[in-house]
């Protein structure tokens, strides 16, 4: 009988494939685990500590805000508000342009916004 000897490669993917493996059993230590009903989760509220009351948490949100340290889609009025800019032409100075445009600039105009 022979005896190999464990090569590190074999070691580390060894390790790489027990942290795989048991990291979806630590977090099932969570406020939330999976459950096979309509919400798709069980919510344990016994298992959610907090220290902050909500007034607290929602002071220093809207602070991080202000001060700008949230990314996209963290704050609260998600999605953000996008100001209107306005083409800055009124309607009838778009139905002029159109009908005085040349045929050069037409046949662009419809080469760009017809299908195929």
């Amino acid at each position: 009988m022979t005896q190999q000897r464990l090569s590190l490669s074999s070691m580390i993917a060894a390790a790489a494939a027990v942290a795989a493996l048991g990291l979806p059993g630590m977090a099932s230590a969570a406020y939330e685990h999976p459950a096979n009903n309509e919400q798709g989760v069980i919510v344990h509220p016994e298992h959610f500590k907090s220290e902050k009351t909500r007034e607290q948490v929602i002071a220093e949100t809207k602070a991080a805000m202000q001060q700008g340290r949230l990314f996209y889609g963290e704050a609260s009025n998600y999605p953000l508000p996008v100001p209107d800019a306005g083409s800055g032409k009124t309607r009838a100075q778009v139905i002029n342009e159109l009908l005085s445009e040349s045929a050069a600039e037409r046949d662009a105009r419809m080469r760009l916004y017809s299908p195929g």
